[in-house]
């Protein structure tokens, strides 16, 4: 397993992986220590860098979804799908993956997405429309949907 950070506006963020795909993208503790990177993980921090830029609307990056359950891995999909300055609400993914009345288990599959910002959970409203619950904090998710609205101007 290969191991690299990226410090970002919002945080630092610490990306794991092989040669062959991404497992892990999260925000972590400022002096959380990193072992030897990749040229994939190399790729990966440069696609954040020109995010964070305003330079990258998508990622297209090989992630690991197998640590997800089915039901899981429907959920993180319809999120990748939201496009950059979108946003989506938890009911509306449900109606997506066919369990219209799923609105709390598709919440635990977004709480539990080990993609941050490449899989924008940040982009996954409340019902009515407020910012709730996000793994790099509420401030992390106002911040990148700003950014990206900023971008798109």
């Amino acid at each position: 397993m290969f191991q690299t950070s990226l410090d970002t506006p919002v945080g630092m963020l610490f990306i794991e992986g092989t040669h062959a795909s991404i497992t892990t993208i999260r925000i972590v503790p400022a002096n959380t220590p990193t072992g030897k990177s990749c040229a994939l993980l190399n790729h990966a921090r440069r696609q954040l860098r020109e995010y964070f830029k305003g330079r990258r609307a998508s990622f297209d990056l090989p992630l690991d979804l197998s640590l997800g359950t089915a039901f899981q891995r429907q959920v993180w999909q319809v999120v990748a799908s939201v496009g950059l300055g979108e946003t989506i609400t938890y009911a509306e993914i449900a109606r997506r993956v066919h369990r219209p009345s799923a609105t709390r288990a598709v919440g635990r599959a977004v709480a539990r997405n080990p993609f941050m910002i490449v899989i924008p959970c940040h982009r996954v409203l409340s019902s009515k429309g407020k910012l709730t619950g996000y793994a790099g904090g509420l401030a992390a998710k106002e911040w990148l949907l700003k950014h990206e609205q900023a971008v798109l101007l």
